[in-house]
């Protein structure tokens, strides 16, 4: 009897082989201009036995860097740069979804020219630091975004959809997670604007919602997936009832015939408590992806019990280019190494090794 993580999953139009899936994993290995280039298709591509592989966080419009070399998909270079992956992913039998995003508040002037980070109001993150071409540096009171100027926002983020279409993507992933731009306009602890994007749940949530729209209106909403953290207190974020939050979004999701819902399920910093993965299964009529901290066993277990249909293991994956085989054998897994989650260069990305044959 095949493991539960064995058995194939559809989403939408695609039918995944198996529900181990890669995390989107920030790597910071784009070249210069944010340009994807030869290795990341080799990493990419070394993974392609997951049943789908969600690529990193990339930068739907210019000018929004947060990470200093993540990649982008707003200009033809990297689009073209992105062509190298999906043709290699695909190559190797693999599915692969481009992760979009803004990074709101947690972008830095140093990463983008001297511009101020835009946000939903005028809201620091505290307590962290951001990696610059001058170290390691506080982040900004970012300026709170002009309702005039959110049209702008969706139309960047039809045009990124349209532009992973050119660069060969099998779907895509809309960023609503982990205290960037569309997670701080859903959470009431860094949404205190007025206005029709400001207020209750369905004003917070409006501009989430209409980028889901835009990039349906490219792919068809059943290759759009969308991720978020209703608990996770990374980049300052809070919410003051994450789990009515999460009930009503989801409930509202149910308008779109989406890909899936990727839910992290808890707090990094393990300081915020709730719930949110019950009422997202009791509420939501799609396929739910559950992330963070699975162990495979308890992935399997999760699975089995229907929990959530798919998991997306993150430094799991990122250790082991062959998850998939390693699980289905109960074999040892690899230990990520934390000193080259971010450096240039293959150590700690390229180079880890997949199981000895027999």
């Amino acid at each position: 009897m095949p493991s539960s993580l064995f058995t194939p999953l559809k989403i939408g139009t695609l039918t995944l082989p198996n529900r181990i899936l890669m995390a989107p994993l920030t790597r910071c290995r784009a070249e210069a201009d944010h340009v994807p280039g030869d290795l990341m298709a080799t990493y990419y591509s070394q993974r392609a036995s997951a049943g789908l592989i969600i690529a990193e966080a990339t930068m739907a419009m210019e000018g929004n860097s947060a990470f200093w070399m993540e990649p982008g998909i707003y200009s033809a270079a990297q689009v073209a740069g992105w062509k190298k992956t999906t043709d290699a992913v695909h190559a190797a039998g693999g599915r692969i979804f481009l992760q979009i995003w803004h990074g709101g508040r947690a972008c830095h002037p140093l990463l983008n020219g001297g511009a101020q980070p835009v946000a939903p109001s005028a809201i620091a993150i505290v307590g962290d630091e951001v990696h610059t071409p001058e170290g390691k540096k506080p982040y900004v009171t970012p300026r709170e975004l002009r309702d005039d100027e959110i049209p702008g926002i969706i139309a960047g983020f039809k045009r990124a959809a349209q532009n992973a279409v050119a660069a060969g993507f099998d779907g895509v992933e809309v960023h609503g997670a982990n205290g960037y731009l569309l997670d701080e306009f859903l959470r009431d602890g860094s949404n205190k604007r007025s206005g029709p994007y400001g207020g209750s749940i369905e004003n917070r949530a409006r501009l989430m919602l209409e980028v889901i729209a835009a990039v349906s209106e490219v792919w068809g909403s059943d290759r759009v997936g969308l991720r978020i953290s209703p608990v996770n207190s990374y980049n300052s974020m809070i919410d003051s009832d994450p789990v009515g939050l999460t009930s009503w979004l989801v409930k509202r999701l149910n308008d779109f015939n989406l890909a899936y819902l990727h839910m992290m399920r808890g707090d990094f910093f393990r300081q915020q408590k709730g719930d949110v993965m019950t009422p997202a299964r009791e509420h939501f009529k799609g396929v739910i992806i559950g992330n963070m901290g699975y162990t495979p066993s308890e992935a399997i277990s999760a699975v089995e019990e229907g929990k959530i249909d798919a998991v997306a293991f993150g430094t799991g994956f990122l250790a082991n280019p062959d998850l998939p085989a390693r699980i289905a054998v109960k074999a040892p897994l690899n230990a990520p190494k934390a000193a080259t989650f971010y450096s240039p260069g293959p150590e700690g990305y390229t180079d880890y090794p997949a199981m000895q044959a027999a």
